[in-house]
């Protein structure tokens, strides 16, 4: 078009030169000329099913972090992993001096075997059984059944007069008083058993303590700070060690309120980094916060990595592509449709022989076809392919 008009020009160039009647017949001339339909080549425009998805940011999380600590108090005669080095669970990460602990487990035996030769027991072994009798008691029995024979025997001869009824009730006394005797003895047995098991926890107690002079990893990790060295002595739950486990990695990110109610749990992810250019990497969300963020209306959500990849790690900014439709209705026209001059992106719809300008922002690109927003274009429709830049808005055009 642009040359049509170039050429009008020229022409009112040389008409001023010409006289009025040739000026006016090569004008008629160039309308006519400028007026013919340009021939372009048309493609269908075609509905296609795509993804919607939006882009949101996260952060990259250790599934776990834990500060390593003593629970007892000393002086710490090793610290076995250093900073950046990996561990395996049950790994021996610092050791207290014991000497203290072991006096303490074996002053608590002494007393507990102490307690056991009270009740002629053995020493002890790790296992305790309840007596049901000792030598108190079994002396107390023998004293009680002597004294109910007595009575007993007593009892008959009474009757007959053979003894005095203050000799009886002398028996009988007697035999209430080595019953007494007898109870006491089994209460003194209950009793005595009750501090052997006392003294039995505190054993168990001082064992506990002196095995907590060693400290073992909770978990595989990786030693991210090492805050106390060999020598220091330190309190109990002081920090001595910082222990990151870096996978199962979490991802957390903040979804938009709008598109909310797209996150399940089980919803798949990809997401981007920086520090691995080209690279997509895949999460599975697995936890959802039951509200929304008051103060910016996002819902958090943490997703897992589905598998381990030395180019991340926790701290790390991600872009994260939500696909919030999967089965989404686009219409699509090819690439060769478009035409983009001065920033803007123009395309032509072909109607009844004539051009309409159609300008857009294009959506996604799928498989050479671009996807059209809005209603501007229908499927079905025919676009323009060729002779762009010579078309206008009004244009006639011939296929």
């Amino acid at each position: 078009m642009k040359y049509i008009l170039l050429a009008l020009l020229l022409l009112l160039a040389a008409c001023n030169k010409q006289d009025p009647k040739a000026a006016e017949a090569n004008a008629a001339a160039a309308a006519a000329k400028a007026a013919e339909p340009v021939t372009v080549k048309t493609a269908t425009a075609v509905e296609r099913t795509a993804e919607r998805a939006i882009a949101v940011t996260g952060t990259l999380l250790p599934d776990e972090t834990v500060t390593v600590a003593t629970e007892v108090p000393g002086r710490i005669s090793a610290i076995l992993a250093d900073f950046g080095q990996a561990v395996r669970k049950g790994d021996v990460l610092i050791e207290l001096d014991r000497t203290e602990y072991d006096l303490q487990v074996e002053r608590s035996r002494g007393s507990l075997n102490q307690a056991l030769a009270r009740l002629s027991l053995p020493a002890y072994t790790g296992k305790m059984v309840q007596p049901d009798t000792t030598p108190g008691v079994r002396t107390a029995i023998a004293q009680f059944e002597d004294a109910k024979f007595k009575y007993e025997s007593a009892s008959k001869l009474v009757k007959t007069g053979d003894i005095s009824a203050d000799r009886f009730n002398e028996l009988e006394k007697a035999m209430r008083a080595r019953q007494s005797a007898l109870d006491g003895a089994r209460d003194e047995l209950r009793t005595q058993w009750m501090s052997v098991t006392a003294l039995e926890a505190d054993l168990k107690i001082a064992e506990k303590r002196r095995g907590d002079t060693v400290v073992r990893a909770p978990f595989d990790g990786v030693v991210g700070e090492k805050l106390i060295s060999a020598g220091q002595y330190v309190k109990d739950n002081m920090g001595i060690l910082r222990l990151v486990k870096v996978y199962p990695m979490r991802l957390r990110l903040e979804v938009p309120e709008a598109a909310a109610n797209t996150v399940k749990v089980g919803t798949p992810l990809t997401f981007t980094n920086d520090a691995a250019a080209n690279v997509s990497f895949d999460a599975v969300v697995r936890e959802l916060n039951p509200s929304l963020d008051a103060r910016n209306r996002t819902l958090t959500a943490e997703a897992r990595l589905t598998k381990a990849d030395t180019r991340l790690r926790p701290g790390m900014f991600v872009q994260v592509k939500l696909v919030t439709d999967r089965g989404a209705k686009v219409v699509t026209v090819p690439r060769n449709a478009l035409y983009s001059i001065a920033g803007l992106t123009k395309m032509f719809k072909i109607e009844n022989g004539t051009a309409r300008l159609i300008t857009f922002v294009p959506g996604p690109e799928i498989d050479g076809f671009v996807e059209v927003p809005g209603d501007l274009i229908q499927n079905g429709d025919r676009v323009a392919t060729s002779e762009l830049p010579s078309l206008t808005n009004g244009a006639k055009v011939k296929q």
